[in-house]
């Protein structure tokens, strides 16, 4: 990296440690390949709560954080669903397990709607800096 943007290697791991410290710097991570790991499945699921009250939406984050196979989960506008998830299982058999062993059994989720990766076209992680 200190090469990359141009200083040695200590100021580098300086402004690492400080932009740790700061929090602008979150965690840092390593990408493994999903294929490669025999997790050939993403599916983006949208899930419709039956309340929109604090204690059924703290519930429901608090169920789906232990969840391995939800690597991301927003609330989101403009559709019918509250949460979009992004799930990654193996195959169509590991996701039917998380889909009626887990996801339909959160107290309060009435509606389940999976639309599944067939193929990915940008996958990035980056932060756009502009």
């Amino acid at each position: 990296m200190a090469e990359r943007v141009g200083l040695s290697p200590t100021p580098c791991a300086r402004r690492i440690k400080r932009l740790l410290s700061e929090g602008f710097i979150q965690r840092q991570v390593v990408i493994l390949d999903q294929e490669k790991l025999g997790l050939d499945l993403t599916v983006h699921v949208s899930i419709s709560m039956d309340r929109h009250t604090p204690d059924r939406f703290e519930n429901f984050e608090a169920e789906i954080a232990t969840y391995d196979e939800v690597v991301d989960c927003s609330v989101v506008t403009g559709q019918s669903a509250d949460y979009l998830l992004r799930v990654i299982v193996k195959d169509m058999k590991h996701f039917e397990a998380v889909l009626l062993g887990k996801l339909t059994r959160i107290p309060g989720v009435t509606g389940v709607h999976s639309s599944f990766v067939l193929r990915k076209v940008i996958s990035r992680t980056e932060v756009p800096l502009g």
